[in-house]
C-alpha cells in the first residue's frame, strides 16, 4: 500500500500540501511526474509529513513521522540493481519551520542504486533543515547520491547535513551536494567516511554564496583498507559579504591507499571571505595523498567579453560562476 493511500484511509488529506511541494520540487530542477509514477521509487516529505512513497522490487523504504521531521530507513537487497533512479523530495513551503530528516541507508552486497534528492525551501525566512544520514555499503555495492537545493532569495535558512558513511570491500560511493539557486543562508556540511579495502569514495560540493551567506564544508575520508581510494572535490563561489570555509581531510591508513583533495574557491567583492584548509595524514609508507587548492577572482576579460554582448556585470559573473559550478 502506498503512503498516499494509507493517509487517505486514515482520513488525512495532504493533497494541497503535496501539490505545493511538487511545485517547489519542480523549481529545484526535479521532474514532478516521477513522484506520481509507479515506475520510479520515490519519497516525498513536507515538514514532518510523508506525502507520498513508492517502492520497487528489491528496495524497501520505511518511514516514521516524528515531532519535527521523519525517520527514514532505506534498504536495497543484496545483488539487486535498481534500474531507475530513486527520487527523494524534501522541503518546507512556509516561511518558518524545522525539518529533521534522520535517514539510514543499507545497500546490500553487490547491489547498485542511484538516489536523486531535491530539497526545496522557496519562501524561507526562519527555517532550519537538519539532515542526519548514516550510510552503509556492503561488499561490492555501488551507490550514487545527488542532492540539489533550491532556496528563496531571503537567506533565512540553516542547512545542516551530517553524513557518516562506511564502505566495505570493493564498494563504490559517489556523493554530490549542489546549492546554486537562491540564497544559501547558513550552510554547514559535515561528511565523514570510512573506506574499506579496494573501495572508492568520491564527494563533490558545489555552492554559490551571495549576500550574507555563511558556508562551511568539512569533509573527511579515512582510507582504512588496502588500495582504497578517496576524492574530495569542492567548487565554491562567493560574492557580496558571503563567507566560505572548506576543510578537506584525507587519512591514508592502509597499504597503497590513494587520496586527493581538490578545492577551488572564487571570490568577488572586498567584503567576501574565503579559506581553504587541506589536511593530509599518512600512516603507511605506501599510501599517497595529494591536494590542490586555488582561490581567485572572476576572470576580468571573461566578464568584459560577456558585457560586450549585452550582459550586465552581475549577469556576466553569474554566467561564469554557473559554468564553473556546472
Amino acid at each position: 500500500m502506498s503512503e498516499a493511500v494509507s493517509n487517505l484511509l486514515k482520513g488525512i488529506d495532504y493533497s494541497k500540501e503535496f501539490e505545493l511541494l511538487v511545485e517547489a520540487y519542480e523549481k529545484s530542477g526535479g521532474t514532478p511526474e516521477v513522484l506520481k509514477s509507479d515506475k520510479y521509487a520515490s519519497l516525498a516529505i513536507h515538514g514532518n509529513h510523508v506525502l507520498g512513497k513508492n517502492e520497487v522490487r528489491g528496495l524497501r523504504v520505511e518511514t516514521v513521522e516524528t515531532e519535527n521531521g521523519v525517520r527514514v530507513k532505506v534498504q536495497v537487497e543484496p545483488g539487486v540493481r535498481i534500474q531507475n533512479p530513486v527520487h527523494l523530495c524534501f522541503g518546507l513551503v512556509p516561511e518558518e519551520g524545522l525539518q529533521e530528516i534522520i535517514s539510514d541507508f543499507d545497500i546490500g552486497e553487490e547491489a547498485e542504486v542511484k538516489f536523486i534528492a531535491h530539497c526545496s525551501f522557496p519562501n524561507a525566512l526562519r527555517i532550519k533543515h537538519v539532515m542526519d544520514s548514516t550510510i552503509r555499503l556492503r561488499r561490492g555495492a555501488k551507490m550514487t547520491y545527488s542532492e540539489t537545493h533550491f532556496h528563496g532569495d531571503e537567506g533565512g535558512i540553516e542547512v545542516l547535513p551530517t553524513t557518516r558513511a562506511t564502505l566495505e570491500e570493493g564498494a563504490v560511493f559517489e556523493n554530490e551536494f549542489k546549492l546554486v539557486k537562491g540564497a544559501v543562508g547558513r550552510l554547514k556540511i559535515d561528511f565523514k567516511a570510512k573506506v574499506g579495502e579496494k573501495a572508492v569514495c568520491e564527494i563533490y560540493a558545489k555552492v554559490y554564496g551571495k549576500g550574507d551567506d555563511d558556508i562551511v564544508v568539512s569533509e573527511s575520508l579515512h582510507l582504512l583498507g588496502a588500495r582504497s581510494k578517496g576524492l574530495a572535490k569542492s567548487r565554491i563561489a562567493v560574492t557580496d559579504r558571503a563567507r566560505s570555509e572548506v576543510i578537506g581531510e584525507i587519512v591514508g591508513d592502509a597499504a597503497y591507499s590513494r587520496g586527493h583533495v581538490d578545492c577551488v574557491e572564487v571570490i568577488r567583492g572586498r567584503e567576501a571571505q574565503v579559506s581553504a584548509v587541506p589536511r593530509l595524514l599518512v600512516r603507511d609508507d605506501t599510501a599517497k595523498l595529494t591536494h590542490e587548492a586555488a582561490i581567485g577572482s572572476v576572470d576580468k576579460k571573461q566578464v568584459e567579453t560577456l558585457m560586450a554582448r549585452g550582459l550586465t556585470e552581475d549577469e556576466a559573473v553569474d554566467v561564469i560562476v554557473s559554468g564553473m559550478l556546472r
